[in-house]
């Protein structure tokens, strides 16, 4: 590295290259948690969440170039490389290159490279993620009905895995003391909340409708979206966005169902279906009440 470049002109030039390569992107990617030096043993771990949602989505080809015979999605590109871009110039900043940091995101990464915890892992991954949200809402936009869905089956799924983490009695009540376990980004856990492979076909665009593949959710996926983290989402969203800085987070969710490119008319896909299980969930499990002087929002 050289003190000529700003870390965030670095960071550009490392994903430039990278742009229309997927497998380039996921090497890159893999390269910042070995830190500015080539050794960083106590960020490596980390790795293993990073790369588990970064080869689902290779797998769909959503980061294919737009000159491919079969392109991707420019959304979840400009999505992808955001976090990248973000853990790059954490690296250049690390390594003694000058600043400042570009973005506040960029900031939570560099908290990570300094206290390298679970949940400063997802602070910098899921602040990098909102922020390329909420900067890409018109090309998410573009997409078909089914995709944009899933942008916010995916949002959720980011946000409650951090959550388990960081505010367990948020996430799981009663069964708070297992929620830092199952949310750890360096357990094969973690790999359940932030991929969909279980649901989704390895193929972009989606062409069925939502509920095809609703009603293609195995048991514990179904569980997991309408028993435990649906009556949880305003609150999740709200801490969300405290826990990040984010508060435009705010603006994807209403009256607690998910509204990021997609109209509150349609809220029904959030509904829970009827079940018994799904009811006795429900009871054993019940979202938290915060005490009216300390909002889930100010919350740990």
């Amino acid at each position: 590295m050289t003190s000529e470049v700003t870390a965030a002109a670095w960071a550009a030039r490392q994903v430039a290259p990278v742009r229309d390569d997927p497998a380039g992107r996921m090497a890159l990617m893999g390269r910042c948690y070995s830190g500015p030096f080539g050794r960083a043993p106590r960020h490596l771990p980390f790795r293993r969440a990073a790369m588990s949602f970064m080869r689902w989505q290779l797998r769909r080809g959503v980061l294919r170039p737009a000159s491919d015979g079969r392109p991707g999605s420019a959304w979840w590109r400009a999505v992808n490389e955001r976090v990248v871009r973000d853990g790059c110039e954490a690296v250049g900043l690390s390594g003694g290159l000058p600043g400042p940091p570009s973005s506040r995101t960029v900031d939570h990464w560099l908290d990570f490279v300094g206290h390298p915890t679970a949940r400063a892992w997802y602070r910098a991954h899921n602040g990098s993620v909102v922020a390329a949200y909420l900067e890409n809402r018109g090309l998410a936009e573009a997409e078909n009905q089914t995709e944009r869905f899933f942008m916010n089956v995916v949002l959720v799924r980011v946000l409650y895995a951090h959550a388990l983490v960081a505010a367990p009695r948020l996430s799981l009540g009663p069964l708070r003391p297992l929620a830092p376990l199952l949310g750890d980004p360096r357990l094969g856990m973690t790999g359940i909340f932030l991929q969909l492979s279980r649901v989704l076909p390895d193929e972009y665009p989606l062409r069925d409708p939502v509920r095809t593949y609703l009603d293609a959710e195995t048991g514990f996926g179904r569980l997991l979206d309408f028993g435990v983290i649906v009556p949880r989402l305003q609150q999740l969203y709200a801490w969300s966005a405290h826990e990040l800085a984010a508060p435009d987070l705010l603006g994807c969710v209403r009256d607690g169902a998910p509204v990021y490119a997609w109209p509150f008319e349609d809220r029904g896909v959030w509904q829970p279906p009827r079940s018994v299980v799904l009811r006795t969930v429900h009871r054993a499990l019940p979202p938290a009440r915060p005490s009216p002087r300390r909002p889930w929002s100010q919350r740990p």
